[in-house]
Formats: C-alpha cells, sequence, structure tokens
C-alpha cells in the first residue's frame, strides 16, 4: 500500500504521490519522464485525468486522445487504458470511490 502525501515510484520514469484521501474521493499526482509508460488497466472506480504540465498519449477503450496543459479526460469505469508521456509531464487522477487498492484501509 502507498503512503500518504508521499512520493513512490510506479513504474520506470513514472513516480506518484496520494494527497489526502475524502470519504468517497481521492486524488493522486503522478509524474512522467518523457517516453516514460503508464501500463494499460482497468478499475471499477470513475477517474477524471487533468494535465499539469507537458504532453501524453492516453490509450482509452481503444481510442487514443492526445493531452496537453490545461485538458481533462473522463475514464469511465472499467474502461482500459494507459499512457505515454510525449514530454516529461505532470497530472492529477481524481477518482470515484476510493481507490482502496491504493490505500491502506484495514
Amino acid at each position: 500500500m502507498m503512503a500518504i502525501n508521499q512520493w513512490e515510484q510506479a513504474e520506470p520514469g513514472v513516480k506518484r504521490k496520494i494527497h489526502d484521501p475524502g470519504k468517497q474521493m481521492m486524488v493522486m499526482e503522478v509524474a512522467f519522464e518523457k517516453g516514460a509508460k503508464g501500463s494499460a488497466h482497468n478499475h471499477p472506480h470513475e477517474q477524471i485525468t487533468y494535465c499539469i504540465a507537458g504532453k501524453l498519449a492516453f490509450h482509452v477503450g481503444g481510442k487514443e486522445v492526445v493531452m496537453k496543459k490545461g485538458d481533462s479526460l473522463h475514464i469511465p469505469s472499467n474502461a482500459v487504458h494507459g499512457v505515454t508521456a510525449l514530454e516529461d509531464s505532470q497530472i492529477l487522477d481524481i477518482f470515484t470511490p476510493l481507490r482502496e487498492d491504493l490505500l491502506d484501509v484495514n
């Protein structure tokens, strides 16, 4: 499980930090080095991703969406999604409900 408010290496060239969660939603900050990939995955949580900086190519449900600073993207529950950083980039991921798989909720 992740520590809250501490950066953690998630994948090569990708680090993440979970901010203090609420009761039903949470925010995770993710930083990518150019060329880094977030592996394709899915989860039952709804997700909104907001690009703070850089440029990324998201693959969601078989479609590519290129995001740049100021763009946002809705990722539906259970949609398979992954990302490639086209530049050094930073995003905020907002999830609802809580991603208990990333939190120590025991």
